[in-house]
């Protein structure tokens, strides 16, 4: 609560820049060349990977979604952040605010619930191989890609419904952008239960998920650990891509929930910063890379696809 004057919602929410208005353009740059970066990696995956026939299979359509997450994520927060930095007042309409929460929360979503599929994928490639193909059959993939999204946004939009019906008494966002917490915490009104909800969304998504990721890990060490040394490092090449996306991307949301449960205005505003926006830039600009770069397949169709243009 921050006063005692009830506004059921303000039309505009004010967001916190800080220090960062004071060298505002070269923040430009870096957002510019940010949003850049993202959008050729991801958009140059996503285009070999549905260019090539040969890689029409299952783990590449799952890395295609992936990259496909990050162009989505990076919409939400790289256009706004970067038009706000150019305006002396760092604002935003209450409408604007809401679907940023939405785009940016089923963004996070759906990075986990990918990344949990793809786990799922790893684990039947390596410990049913002679039946991967049947179980594993495009229309599975289609359907749990389908899955993985619309368990995402239903999850997101009760959140949001909860967050719309609360009056607020500010309208100053304590981020460079808007989430769901910074909202809620200007209520006037009880949100107990905002907070039992959003408690239930962190089981959802940030215990469930990755437990089920690491009981597909457990399967798949087991079966390593009965198997040859070349079976052995054929399967570490084709999950370190996966362990290094879902690694970082945990400890990303983990800075998140630290926020969340302390004070923003104890930290530092640099710190404070670094830490609510690394979820949202580290994987978009990580996922790509990784997996184009780690990825032979990938890597060497990129290669040819280049060079073929180049001969032109």
């Amino acid at each position: 609560m921050q006063n005692s004057t009830t506004v059921s919602h303000p039309l505009v929410m004010t967001l916190t820049f800080g220090e960062m208005t004071s060298i505002k353009y070269l923040y430009c740059v870096f957002v510019l060349v940010g949003y850049v970066l993202i959008n050729l990696a991801n958009s140059t995956v996503i285009a070999v990977i549905h260019l090539c026939e040969t890689l029409q299979k299952p783990m590449y359509i799952f890395i295609s979604t992936l990259c496909f997450n990050g162009l989505y994520g990076s919409f939400a927060f790289y256009p706004s952040l970067f038009i706000n930095l150019l305006y002396k007042a760092q604002t935003i309409s209450y409408v604007g605010c809401i679907l940023q929460v939405f785009t940016i929360h089923t963004y996070g979503a759906n990075e986990m619930t990918i990344l949990t599929v793809m786990g799922f994928d790893r684990y039947v490639s390596i410990c049913n191989p002679l039946r991967y193909n049947t179980i594993m059959s495009m229309n599975t993939v289609y359907k749990l890609i389908a899955g993985a999204w619309l368990y995402s946004f239903f999850l997101t939009i009760i959140h949001i419904i909860l967050t719309i019906r609360l009056p607020l008494c500010d309208s100053v966002i304590l981020k460079i952008y808007c989430d769901n917490w910074s909202v809620v915490r200007l209520s006037c009104v009880d949100t107990t239960v905002n907070n039992i909800y959003g408690i239930f969304i962190i089981v959802a998504i940030l215990v469930i998920m990755p437990l089920l990721v690491f009981i597909s890990y457990v399967e798949i060490l087991r079966v390593c650990a009965r198997s040859s040394k070349d079976f052995r490092s054929k399967a570490l090449q084709t999950c370190a891509p996966h362990l290094i996306s879902i690694t970082n991307y945990l400890v990303d949301v983990l800075f998140e929930l630290i926020l969340y449960r302390l004070t923003p205005t104890n930290f530092p505003y640099a710190l404070r910063v670094f830490m609510s926006v690394n979820f949202l830039v580290v994987p978009p600009l990580l996922n790509p890379l990784v997996y184009g770069f780690k990825t032979r397949e990938i890597r060497i169709k990129m290669a040819k696809l280049l060079l073929r243009k180049l001969c032109q």
